[in-house]
């Protein structure tokens, strides 16, 4: 009998740390504050906290494509962007510049590569935690010139985390995402490009913005535009 103590003590002890090891994970997670958020839909506003979006149209002769602007986290840039778009000012300027498996630049253009005079530049959001990843759009600047943003734009073709880095100063502020219209998006950076005077990879046939209207809320709920990415 006294050599089956040290035996039954031992398998007493290890069933004893089987239970403490399969409960302390389950206690850990219970605490912790990932654990600890709701799961189901928060029934008050003060339970979630999303972004609004101001959802807008850019109509152009080869497709539309609909962006979400984030007011919530690109403030000065949003408030920027429909200005010029409430005074028209984008209507039937050009994608002056396509960058295949980069970027399409817009915004600043007429067609015959005719520029507008824009208002002075503004506060570079380059911080506020959205990234220049495909389908996104950001706020066009000079180099060297964090606030030099106006009226130019680009929308990414591809994940271009390069341009979240601050190379000269400060990275490319991001202000939106495309919901709706990605191939349309594609296509346009898809077409021949070429040098035309001081313009490098200029489309050779014009690619026209028509209008960029704001989407009101119903027309957001009959395209399904809200929650979707394309």
């Amino acid at each position: 009998m006294k050599k089956l103590i040290p035996i039954a003590v031992l398998a007493l002890g290890i069933a004893v740390f089987a239970a403490v090891a399969f409960v302390q994970p389950e206690t850990t997670e219970a605490t912790s504050p990932e654990a600890t958020q709701p799961v189901a839909t928060p029934s008050t506003p003060e339970q979630v906290q999303e972004d609004t979006l101001v959802y807008i149209a850019i109509e152009t002769t080869m497709g539309t494509i609909y962006l979400g602007l984030n007011e919530t986290k690109a403030p000065i840039s949003t408030e920027n962007f429909l200005a010029y778009l409430d005074e028209g000012f984008y209507e039937k300027t050009i994608f002056h510049r396509v960058m295949k498996g980069f970027m399409i630049q817009g915004g600043g253009f007429e067609e015959g590569l005719k520029k507008k005079e824009p208002k002075e530049g503004i506060k570079n959001e380059w911080k506020n935690g959205l990234k220049n990843t495909r389908g996104t759009i950001a706020m066009a600047r000079l180099g060297r010139q964090p606030d030099s943003g106006t009226s130019q734009f680009f929308i990414n073709l591809a994940d271009n985390a390069f341009l979240d880095q601050p190379r000269d100063g400060a990275g490319y502020a991001v202000f939106g995402h495309v919901v709706k219209g990605l191939d349309v998006l594609d296509a346009i950076g898809s077409v021949h490009t070429s040098p035309q005077g001081m313009h490098g990879d200029a489309p050779t046939e014009t690619i026209l913005i028509k209008t960029v209207t704001r989407v009101t809320d119903k027309q957001a709920a009959e395209l399904e535009l809200a929650g979707t990415e394309n």
